[in-house]
Formats: C-alpha cells, structure tokens, sequence
C-alpha cells in the first residue's frame, strides 16, 4: 500500500471524535481513505456536524501529525505491519463484528492470521493444574496443527502460549494485546511476547504506545472470540474476563468448551456455569477436535486426559495413605488426619516427603494439593 494511502487509514483511525462506526459510513459511501478527504466540507457534512467536517479538512494537530509519522515509521520494520480492513489481509472472520478495528497492529507472521484457530483462556491467578492443563492442551491441539489464541495476560493465557510454541509447528499462537503493539502488559511476560513475535503473531487493534486500560481488554476478548473456531475456558471465576470471551464466542456461534473441576473451587465455578448453559464438557483436547468433526492424527504428544491418576505403589505406605486422603482437591493436615487416621508427626513427614517428590504442592493457606 502506498505511504500516502495508509497515511489517509492511520488518520481516518485517529481523527478526533471520529467514531468507528462513523467511519465506517463514511467508507461507505466515498470508498477508500484518500477519496474521504478529498471531499468538499460541505459534502462531509451530510454524513458529520460541521465542526467535524471542518476538522478533516483540516492538517491534523502536530501531536498526531508525529504521531501518525512515529507508526508509519514503525511499520517499515520487515516484521512489523498495519493491515487495513481493505487489505486482501484482513482476517474475514472479523469482517462479521458490528465493530470491525479499521486498523490492525501486527507483528510476526501475518499468515498465522489465514489459519484454523482455537482460543484457550482462563484465570490470571491460576492454580498450578490450571496452568498445566493450559500447557498441554495448546501443546497437543498446536501439535495437531492448530493456532492457539489467547491474551497474553498472566496465568492460563501465558501457559497456552508457552504450550503451542513448545509444539514447535508453524503458525502456532497468536496473542491479542490490550495495549499498543510497542508495549508488552503485563511486563513479565516481556520475553514471551519476542519470542510469539518470532515465532508467532502479536495483534492489536490499540494505536501504538496505547495504555493497558480496563476496557481494552474486553474489546481484546472479542478479536480472540472472533479470530477462533472454538474457545476453551480452562480455569474461571464467576466474574473472570474469560466469561466475556466464551459470552461473545457463543454470540458468534462459535463453539465454547470448559475443563471441569472441583465444586469446592473458585476458579472452577465459571467453568461449571458454561457447562450448565450449554459449553461443552471436555476432559481432552481430543475431546475438541472430535467436537470440531477435526481428525486426529497420530502425535508425539503426550495425551492429556483428566482422569483420576494413580498412586505409585513404590511409595511407603503412610505416603500412599496420605495421598488417597487428600483426595483431588486442596486438604489441610487436619481434614487429612481425620480422613486416615495417622499421627499429626506421620503426616508431617509424609507432606514433607511428597512435596520433595513433586506429588504435591503447598497453598500459601496451609493446604495441599495433588500435582
């Protein structure tokens, strides 16, 4: 595209007051951005107030002027690219919002963008087998050639990136930003997101050095909704973001799938709550390409499959006792004891022991939990 022409989409994307959908009339009825400013201000003001029409026939201020300057610049990198919604680019999937982004911010492999997608999202404040889960379910489905979209947000999003571009296959994972594509939120996840860039697509609809705003993220749930075939909610409150997504999913008639848990558990109880309205229960990632009428072709991956694990007989027997007491969910010392009996000494040395061995893990209040 010429410099000229994407200067004209920047601005349209820009111009002060200029609603999308505004533009969007305007695109309409006069056809690309340079056409709209060419138009007479008294043209311009069938469709805007007069002020707004002055406005656009008139030089942009010098903040936006440097501006619009500062990204076409940053879009001259090899890897760094706008697409514009007349780009033959332009994901069509996103063509059927009521609010299509004018523009896109991108960075990476634009052909991840043409490719069968599935959204993977969840809790920020993940449990340990949250995070596993995510991992290995963006691990096999990535393996089996699927793009994994998510947020790049702590917790499940970062584990279903890690997990697709663990696969190490070719257009693996998308993350959506809530913020301008030349900042990384949250800033730990800093590495991760060079290493999407590399190896996958960063996308964002946010102009550059756009802020992380609380509703930049809801309008980042609805690009991953969209841009997917499918959206798996692995760990949620009842109040998660992650709702949001699979809310506008199923809005768009894409399918949404929940990984159950404990009904003693938060994290698990939005998960719960989309299976009663209609998400569909999966326990493996086959469980979602058999959904999606997808085949299953033989992979190295290791199948991962919720399924009540056993207790390795070479495990002292006060050990194998304490893990059949705790059951799946997190117990306390106390619960434990009272469920088989041993001594408080007993306990403590097996908890002790099984944590060594990585069978358990510590809550920060006390309790245990099963790995």
């Amino acid at each position: 595209m010429p410099l000229s022409e994407l200067y004209a989409w920047l601005r349209l994307s820009l111009e002060p007051s200029l609603g999308p959908s505004t533009a969007r009339l305007l695109l309409a009825n006069f056809g690309l951005p340079p056409t709209i400013y060419e138009q007479s201000i008294g043209t311009l003001s069938r469709f805007l107030d007069s002020t707004l029409a002055t406005q656009m026939r008139t030089p942009l201020s010098d903040s936006l002027e440097q501006h619009v300057q500062y990204t076409l610049e940053w879009s001259q990198a090899a890897d760094q690219h706008i697409v514009c919604l007349a780009d033959p680019l332009y994901p069509q999937a996103l063509l059927q919002l009521p609010d299509p982004p004018l523009v896109l911010y991108a960075k990476g492999n634009l052909n991840q963008l043409q490719h069968s997608a599935l959204a993977i999202v969840g809790a920020r404040s993940a449990t340990p087998p949250g995070l596993e889960n995510a991992y290995h379910f963006a691990h096999f489905l990535a393996d089996q050639g699927w793009c994994i979209i998510s947020g790049l947000a702590t917790g499940i999003d970062t584990s279903a990136h890690q997990g697709a571009l663990a696969a190490q296959q070719p257009n693996s994972t998308i993350a959506v930003l809530g913020t301008g594509m030349d900042l990384v939120y949250p800033a730990r996840n800093r590495a991760l997101a060079h290493q999407i860039a590399a190896q996958g697509l960063l996308l964002s609809e946010f102009p550059l050095k756009s802020k992380a705003l609380p509703h930049h993220f809801v309008r980042r749930n609805r690009l991953v909704a969209a841009l997917s075939h499918g959206v798996l909610v692995v760990e949620a409150a009842l109040k998660s973001g992650s709702l949001t997504t699979a809310r506008l999913a199923a809005e768009m008639g894409r399918e949404v799938f929940a990984v159950p848990g404990s009904i003693h558990s938060p994290l698990h109880k939005g998960c719960h709550q989309l299976i009663r309205q209609g998400a569909k229960l999966v326990e493996s990632a086959e469980h979602i390409l058999e959904e999606l009428g997808h085949h299953i072709r033989p992979s190295t991956q290791p199948r991962l499959a919720l399924e009540k694990r056993s207790i390795p007989d070479h495990l002292p027997v006060e050990q194998q006792q304490v893990l059949q007491a705790m059951g799946f969910d997190p117990a306390s010392p106390d619960l434990i004891q009272q469920r088989c009996g041993l001594s408080t000494a007993s306990i403590g040395s097996a908890l002790a022991q099984l944590e060594l061995l990585d069978l358990i893990i510590a809550h920060g209040d006390g309790r245990y939990l099963r790995t």
